[in-house]
Parts: structure tokens; sequence; C-alpha cells
């Protein structure tokens, strides 16, 4: 029973992840407002909270939970989506730290001012780290057919 609650964890941790990337590549698409703003800082949020579960609880089941890690570290699947999973980390730092910078302005009540070299240099990011989710969801995909 514990196995299938932090599978559960882990699957409810993984959809958020999907959502608050996909919230963000929504919000950067229009101009940026006060309500925007506020909203990215909520997805923001929503992302790095999920992805510090998703990483802990997806360590916890390769330790305790499945196959062990003596399987996971032999899968080149396993290693491609843990691989996939720290670049698509790294990927949303320059997008946090920017939003982080709005939380004065947006606690003012003003609209952040982004030069719009930046807006489109973090649309950029956000669409390549779909893009490794995608890839993330393949491997997963590879790995629950026990291929790799």
């Amino acid at each position: 029973m514990l196995a299938a609650i932090f599978a559960f964890l882990h699957h409810i941790a993984a959809f958020t992840l999907v959502s608050a990337v996909v919230a963000e590549f929504l919000l950067m698409r229009d101009e940026l407002s006060l309500k925007n703003a506020r909203r990215l800082l909520t997805a923001d949020l929503a992302l790095g909270i999920a992805a510090a579960i998703l990483l802990v609880v997806g360590v916890l089941r390769v330790l305790y939970f499945e196959k062990g890690p003596d399987y996971y570290t032999h899968s080149t699947t396993f290693i491609a989506k843990v691989s996939l999973f720290i670049a698509v980390a790294l990927l949303s730092i320059h997008p946090t730290r920017e939003f982080l910078f709005w939380r004065k302005p947006v606690s003012q009540g003003k609209t952040p001012v982004v030069e719009a070299r930046k807006v489109r240099s973090i649309r950029r990011i956000i669409h390549w780290e779909l893009i490794g989710i995608v890839a993330i969801i393949f491997c997963a995909a590879l790995m629950a057919k026990g291929i790799g």
C-alpha cells in the first residue's frame, strides 16, 4: 500500500509540475500585466514545490518502493529521464530568478517593468522546459515497458 501511495504522490507532483510550466507558458504569451505577474509568481512557486516533491518521492521510490537502485542505475531510459529532469530544473532557474525580481513591484501593486529581450528569453526557456518534459514523459513510457 505504501508503494502505491508513493506512486500516487509521484504522479500528482509530476502532473502539477507540468500544469505549472504550461501555466507559465500561457501567461508569458500575453502582455505582462499585474494580474499575469501575480499568476506567474504563483505558478512558479507551484512548479518549485512540485519539483521538490517529485525529486524526493522519486528518490524514495527508487531506493525503497520499486525495483531497487541496481535496476534503475543500469537503465539507460532512467538515466536519460533523470538527466532530462536535471536539465529542465537548470533551465527553470533563469525564469524563476526573473520572477523573484518581480515580487517587490507586485507586492506594491505595480506591474514589473521587463525588457522585451528578457521576456523573449524567458519564453524561449519555457519552450525548452516543455520540450524537456515531453522527453521525460517519453522516457517514463519506455521505462514502464521495460525498454532501456
